[in-house]
């Protein structure tokens, strides 16, 4: 069973308490973050399968994170689903998207659509690491197989 971090950022400790109690589940690791500077130091020592960002935070907002995410190879595609509490206008929902969100949740969340959504893009993520198991070991056959070519070649 491949080990999936979700990183959970929000500046408001109960929400974190909150998303942690409804996304727990075994073979996840919660990571927690209270700004967006705290995010990026954690996304640069882990893993992280996806990203739940609050948008409206002091400091450093979700749509800068977002979008410091997007500049950094190793970050740019971790799926990021916006959480927040601000206006459903078309403006904001489309600033989240071209800042690089998969998604948009609203405040109050419902549980049954967060693990649902969350669900969805952790299985898209287990897929692409199997792909990325595969094709190592189909290049390490390969390369075996050709090896072993040339060695046949110059034994002659």
């Amino acid at each position: 069973m491949i080990e999936q971090k979700l990183l959970l950022v929000d500046d408001q400790p109960a929400n974190l308490v909150s998303l942690e109690a409804i996304l727990e589940d075994e073979g996840r690791t919660l990571l927690k973050a209270e700004s967006g500077q705290e995010a990026l130091k954690i996304l640069l020592k882990e893993d992280v399968s996806l990203v739940l960002l609050d948008v409206q935070m002091p400091g450093m907002d979700g749509f800068e994170v977002a979008e410091l995410m997007r500049q950094r190879k190793d970050t740019q595609t971790i799926p990021i689903i916006f959480v927040t509490a601000i206006s459903k206008e078309k403006k904001y929902v489309f600033k989240g998207y071209q800042a690089g969100a998969v998604d948009y949740l609203f405040k109050p969340l419902d549980p049954l659509i967060l693990k649902s959504k969350v669900n969805f893009f952790l299985e898209l993520d287990r897929q692409r690491r199997e792909l990325q198991v595969k094709l190592k070991e189909a290049q390490a056959h390969r390369a075996a197989y050709e090896a072993e070519k040339r060695n046949r070649g110059q034994g002659g």
